[in-house]
């Protein structure tokens, strides 16, 4: 019995630990010396990585997203047969009617391509093998990683800055020098689901949470802004105009800039001898860096934007969850608007109102990816969609926008993605989409809609309660739709798996009519293929208004409403019939237009 009672025991510990969550752990230290002439530069990688998860690891891998970078690659093949190419990507041969794309990458030349070479790797201090297979380093261990141990991998590594074309780069278009994104041999993610090792063509990411410490050398003219605290900023002369004014004089034409970043999962930095540095102090202390290129019409923007940005933190402390980190850069770098930890790259030759705005978004993308580091991959949507619904909420509130539905414009796309015949699953890889618009509307517009709508199915109140909970109970971590999803069911009290299910994981189109008002009986009717509740609003032929509510069934409940409340309706039942007290004059579904529905034309009946 003794015995009986042990295998249970051991059957319960076993299940509870398959439970439990687990992620890996890096631990980078990095020391680069960068050549400004040449655009290449030499480093010096010492990674610690902790094996956190219960699987014993025989190989490990890395990704080189430099290499992407050069004719022939998957990004290159990729930009050539697509049929709607970035256009930042490409070079159009042919007119804007009838254009003809040549890709940027295919007319690299040998100094303009992007590498990262890898000279040697070791391990716990011995050699291992190692292929590069496109952006992805295969490593064969030498001796496997067991769950809980920690190994230590040592790499010498060179690499080449490629001609800016996504992303990344040298000297782009506004005459930055350096966006250093994707720059360093970067471990892949481990989770739950294995290895993510897909070969990179400028889309999204996912990283493992620890901490960098690196240092940098580069020539003595050049500002440098990025990621972590800068552990040495009298010696760089850090804030100068004039560095001179530096109380350690650089030895040689170099100055070595060190910084530290706990508990983030990336490294970003950019630099440029033209940078101007602005500092203002934002909320809980948080010190908010500018760094933008010296240029008399955008100057007076980028003053404009600094007081903007607080706002926003502020904004988003009270909305989502407080910023953990003391520094942030606003930095003019890379070929659009991109996050990063700590800081963001966004192209500066905008007028106010844009740089505002792509400010807003990509440092919303802090908490909805960085702080909350979905892997955006595979689930896309949950940092663009969310990005782009709180951003434009907070835009409308700094801005003075005054707009009903800060988000009509996601649904707009939304609308034309499903018009296009073109859509295809939120749930799809994210380099996987058959067209760049199906997967920008489906990221960043129907991924707004799915949060915006979810404050029409369970409450607005429930819905701002639900995007502080989930940043409660993930930051830090790698959520997926499913934690999301049970933060809102946790807030809320109502079962969301069918909403989950339906927007996410399918093409499915939302449709609902008005079918029939006699006297005072209406019947509904689901045209469409995904069901939901309904805000109903009836006028009375006296001029009074009712506004109805009819939960659906799948929800055991219904949101908190000053509405009537109605009988659910399953979603099996294509019909629905109710009556009123009072002769009816006409029949409104969602009046807030805030579900998605593709007609809206017989949504309305008049008598």
């Amino acid at each position: 019995m003794k015995k009986f009672l042990f295998f249970l025991l051991i059957c319960q510990i076993s299940f509870a630990q398959k439970e439990t969550y687990w992620q890996q752990h890096v631990n980078y230290t990095m020391d680069i010396d960068m050549d400004v002439e040449k655009f290449q530069y030499k480093g010096k990688q010492k990674l610690v990585y902790t094996n956190n998860s219960p699987d014993v690891l025989k190989e490990v891998f890395y990704h080189l997203q430099f290499n992407a970078f050069q004719p022939g690659s998957d990004m290159d093949i990729r930009l050539q047969n697509i049929p709607d190419p970035d256009r930042r990507m490409v070079n159009n041969l042919g007119t804007r009617e009838n254009p003809v794309y040549q890709s940027r990458i295919a007319e690299l030349k040998p100094d303009e391509i992007g590498y990262q070479k890898v000279i040697s790797l070791q391990q716990n201090g011995k050699p291992v093998s190692y292929e590069v297979i496109g952006t992805i380093l295969k490593v064969k261990l030498n001796q496997a990683i067991q769950p809980g141990e920690k190994s230590t991998f040592d790499m010498v590594f060179e690499a080449q800055v490629p001609i800016q074309i996504r992303r990344n780069g040298r000297n782009n278009r506004e005459g930055v020098a350096l966006s250093m994104a994707q720059w360093y041999p970067k471990l892949a993610e481990y989770d739950d689901e294995g290895w993510h090792i897909s070969q990179y063509i400028a889309r999204e990411f996912y990283g493992v949470w620890g901490d960098f410490d690196v240092t940098l050398h580069i020539h003595k003219d050049y500002v440098v802004g990025g990621t972590g605290y800068l552990q040495n900023p009298q010696e760089v002369g850090h804030g100068y105009e004039d560095k001179s004014k530096a109380l350690k004089l650089p030895q040689g034409d170099k100055l070595t800039w060190h910084f530290k970043a706990p508990n983030v999962h990336d490294f970003s930095w950019a630099a440029d001898p033209e940078y101007i540095h602005d500092m203002i102090i934002g909320e809980n202390k948080v010190a908010l860096h500018f760094f933008y290129k010296n240029n008399p019409e955008t100057n007076e923007n980028w003053k404009k934007l600094q007081p903007k940005t607080a706002e926003l933190l502020s904004y988003y402390n009270k909305h989502i969850g407080e910023y953990p980190y003391q520094q942030y850069s606003v930095i003019q770098a890379g070929d659009g608007g991109m996050e990063y930890a700590m800081c963001t790259f966004i192209t500066g030759g905008r007028n106010l109102g844009s740089l505002i705005g792509v400010t807003a978004h990509e440092f919303a993308h802090t908490w909805f990816q960085f702080l909350l580091a979905t892997n955006e991959l595979k689930h896309g949507w949950m940092d663009e969609g969310f990005t782009s619904y709180i951003s434009s909420l907070a835009e409308n509130e700094i801005l003075d926008q005054k707009l009903d539905n800060p988000n009509e414009g996601s649904y707009i796309s939304y609308y034309r993605l499903v018009a296009s015949g073109q859509e295809q699953p939120q749930s799809l890889h994210a380099d996987k989409f058959n067209y760049n618009f199906s997967y920008s509307w489906a990221a960043y517009s129907k991924g707004s809609v799915f949060l915006a709508q979810l404050g029409y199915i369970i409450g607005e109140e429930n819905l701002a309660e639900t995007l502080k909970k989930y940043y409660a109970d993930f930051k830090f971590k790698h959520p997926k739709p499913n934690d999301f999803k049970r933060s809102a069911e946790k807030v809320s009290g109502l079962q969301l798996d069918w909403y989950l299910n339906y927007w996410t994981q399918t093409t499915s189109t939302i449709d609902y009519a008005v079918q029939n008002v006699e006297a005072k009986k209406i019947t509904l009717a689901n045209l469409g293929s995904m069901p939901m509740p309904l805000d109903v609003l009836v006028t009375y032929t006296d001029g009074k208004t009712e506004l109805f509510n009819i939960p659906l069934q799948d929800m055991m409940g219904h949101k908190p409403t000053k509405a009537k409340v109605l009988p659910s309706w399953s979603w099996v039942h294509p019909s629905y019939s109710f009556e009123t007290q009072k002769p009816i004059k006409s029949v409104e579904i969602d009046p807030k237009n805030l579900m998605a529905d593709i007609d809206k034309n017989n949504n309305k009946v008049i008598q």
